[in-house]
């Protein structure tokens, strides 16, 4: 698989990471807070609709039917988009996609950009890119200024600063925006953004927005979000930039109506979104004099071919399946290295970025099934989580070292033992015998030799029974008087 790089790079394995973020007591709380917050309300928000299911359904349904048929719905996407005013580019990676913004931010005449939030863009790098190029980049949405500020990634789809407490964002404003006195009520933090920001909105004269979704028969593009910052990037500056995957488009404006009562719900628990932005071209007088939009591909048509993994690009990004996640609510979202944190980044970003960097994320799941049940497009996740673990054994097969390697030894070990019942009998009574070694004052295995520690390292095992079902069927039925 082609690497794709993915925001900051990092060396860790997400074993390594989630070992070192699980030390860190406050942001464990943190995480978990807010999620059993956005949790709550999901659910009783959902409860509402007796509807629900048949609204799952149907989301899925047009999600599927799109990638179905994406070159058709795209295509036409391009062409009404155009009609209206607007200009449509093709990326097929993220360095072309960077290359066309910056040309199109360097034509303007500017050294700055606001930013709407967006992880398309956080997908590309673009801010550390445009920065690096000389232009001084904005976050307008609030959870991502404190990021910027705070020189930290993104650890949520929907919140991405849900790690931080009150406390810790007073703290980055008071270092940051040189107010020392500042206090950590909500209305505090807001009105130092909404000064910090509001100078900006009206000077600036390019925006850089993502979309949650494309819509294919008149060209126009949607944007939800609760703040309003969204809004004002789309109404103040003179030049529009939008960063789309090719897999946001929908086909019909009718379709809106399923997508705009699942997502608000699933991702912050609340009936409709504050803002829903709408907008198709250009307009003289009305907004922004000059519209583009980048259609990022960026590895999504390989996964596109793929079978199973193609239900992956069903995602709207509500973040659910991350509030569900046992795993992510211990770790929290910087453990998996990517932009997509979660269930939704165990599978996405390995389909992106190639198994070689990322072998253990399709792991970090316990396969519970918990973010299957809330994903309001029905994306079996453990299914495409071991459609990837499969696809990984046989990428380390194809290496001496992953033939030879102890894992692949002992799975090969088992799976003879495993084929032959009697085998299977002899191994089980070779394990209780060797369990004895093992065994500690509790009785419990708490300590297991080699390549077998991974299974006892952070868990005891309960020793094999001194006799097996099928061994006591048979001693029971050997006495049973036949008729």
């Amino acid at each position: 698989m082609r690497h794709v790089n993915i925001g900051p790079a990092h060396s860790h394995s997400f074993p390594e990471r989630a070992a070192e973020l699980l030390s860190d007591s406050q942001l464990r709380r943190n995480v978990r807070h807010a999620t059993d917050v956005i949790s709550v309300k999901r659910r009783k928000v959902v409860a509402e609709l007796p509807e629900w299911q048949s609204l799952r359904k149907s989301g899925s349904e047009i999600r599927q039917h799109v990638l179905d048929h994406l070159d058709e719905y795209l295509v036409q996407f391009e062409r009404n988009c155009r009609d209206a005013g607007g200009q449509v580019h093709w990326a097929k990676d993220e360095d072309e996609a960077r290359q066309i913004i910056h040309q199109i931010v360097l034509a303007s005449g500017t050294r700055e950009v606001l930013k709407v939030k967006s992880m398309t863009t956080e997908e590309i790098g673009i801010n550390r890119f445009l920065q690096a190029e000389g232009f001084q980049v904005y976050e307008t949405d609030l959870a991502e200024l404190i990021l910027q500020l705070g020189i930290e990634e993104p650890s949520h789809l929907v919140v991405p600063a849900l790690h931080k407490n009150r406390e810790q964002v007073r703290q980055i404003f008071a270092d940051k925006m040189n107010l020392p006195g500042i206090g950590d009520s909500p209305e505090d933090l807001t009105n130092a953004a909404r000064a910090f920001l509001r100078e900006k909105f009206l000077r600036v004269p390019v925006a850089i927005s993502g979309a949650n979704f494309l819509i294919a028969e008149n060209g126009a593009v949607c944007i939800v979000e609760s703040e309003g910052n969204g809004r004002m990037c789309l109404t103040l500056p003179r030049l529009l930039i939008t960063l789309a995957g090719i897999e946001k488009v929908i086909p019909s404006f009718r379709d809106l109506e399923v997508f705009l009562q699942t997502l608000p719900r699933s991702a912050t628990g609340e009936r409709m979104n504050p803002y829903n932005s709408i907008w198709t071209g250009v307009h003289s007088g009305d907004g922004p004099s000059e519209f583009h939009v980048v259609l990022l591909d960026n590895g999504r048509s390989r996964i596109l071919r793929d079978r199973v993994a193609r239900q992956t690009l069903r995602c709207i990004r509500c973040g659910a399946c991350q509030n569900a996640c046992p795993v992510y609510r211990e770790t929290g979202g910087h453990a998996y290295s990517s932009v997509y944190a979660g269930p939704i980044g165990a599978i996405f970003t390995p389909q992106l970025r190639g198994f070689q960097q990322t072998s253990t994320l399709p792991y970090a799941s316990s396969l519970c099934g918990a973010c299957y049940e809330v994903c309001p497009v029905s994306i079996d996740i453990p299914e495409v989580l071991l459609h990837l673990r499969s696809g990984i054994v046989k990428e380390q097969q194809k290496t001496l070292s992953g033939q030879l390697g102890t894992w692949n030894l002992g799975m090969k070990l088992a799976s003879f033992a495993m084929r032959s019942p009697w085998r299977f009998l002899v191994a089980l009574r070779v394990a209780r015998v060797l369990q004895r070694w093992f065994l500690g004052r509790s009785g419990y295995i708490e300590r297991l030799p080699f390549f077998l520690s991974g299974w006892t390292a952070t868990r005891d095992l309960v020793p094999l029974a001194h006799q097996s079902f099928r061994e006591w069927w048979a001693e029971h039925e050997s006495g049973r008087q036949r008729p």
